[in-house]
């Protein structure tokens, strides 16, 4: 049996988005309801059932203050019908996926570096930066690393861990597109890995999509199970203002 269960997984995606509303934004509860803020985006993560009042109230703070998205983290047994009479459409299915962290591989990608600041980001996306105060906490519980491309390309992607107790989560990895199938993928995801090992952590945990489980698996990674989410975009629906 594995030592990880979904629940796992759930719990270390909620650390995550707590740690960076805590940082970033808000957090409330309602009920069994529990709602994550970060600028402009909102989460509620896995609540086991959904009152329609409760979720009524959450969005009309949303509305308040400013919030121009809503997703709505479930398990697939968490009956969705209050979402969809609120307008939420369903989305993407995170399919959760687990290894030892020793079976990741060695990080050491000359590529790749570990981070606790950045002036990578700029323009409309220069606020990105803020994010990685997470990193300079103490005792330190969140990694950010970043690719840059050995052909004169420059910043190539990034990748974050964040330890929940012995799990280390995987967040926000990506390598832009020009920059892909050049091993990049998988220095930072084991450059983010073996920071979180360091701290303690024994397995590592993330949500794929079906461009990223290939890569997953090479690196050890095999999946347990999987989620749903659902969408609201409040700017779609102003008869909800």
């Amino acid at each position: 049996m594995d030592p990880v269960s979904v629940a796992d997984c759930e719990a270390a995606q909620t650390c995550w988005y707590r740690c960076r509303a805590a940082l970033l934004g808000e957090e409330w509860g309602d009920g069994p309801l529990a709602w994550m803020r970060e600028d402009d985006h909102l989460h509620l993560m896995f609540p086991t059932r959904i009152p329609p009042d409760a979720l009524r109230r959450g969005l009309e703070r949303a509305r308040d203050s400013g919030v121009r998205s809503v997703g709505a983290w479930l398990g697939l047994e968490t009956d969705a019908s209050a979402l969809m009479a609120a307008g939420f459409e369903r989305g993407w299915a995170p399919w959760w996926m687990t290894a030892p962290v020793g079976d990741v591989g060695a990080a050491g990608d000359p590529r790749i570096e570990l981070q606790e600041d950045t002036s990578d980001y700029h323009g409309e996306y220069a606020g990105y930066r803020a994010s990685l105060a997470l990193t300079r906490e103490r005792p330190q519980h969140s990694w950010y690393a970043a690719a840059y491309d050995d052909r004169g390309g420059g910043f190539a992607g990034r990748a974050w861990s964040h330890l929940t107790g012995e799990t280390a989560g995987v967040f926000d990895m990506e390598v832009w597109t020009p920059f892909r199938r050049r091993g990049l993928g998988s220095g930072l995801l084991r450059a983010v890995v073996a920071a979180a090992a360091k701290a303690g952590a024994q397995h590592a945990v993330l949500n794929a999509t079906p461009e990223g489980k290939l890569l997953y698996e090479s690196c050890g990674f095999r999946q347990i199970g999987e989620g749903i989410t659902w969408w609201l975009r409040l700017t779609d629906h102003p008869e909800q203002r």
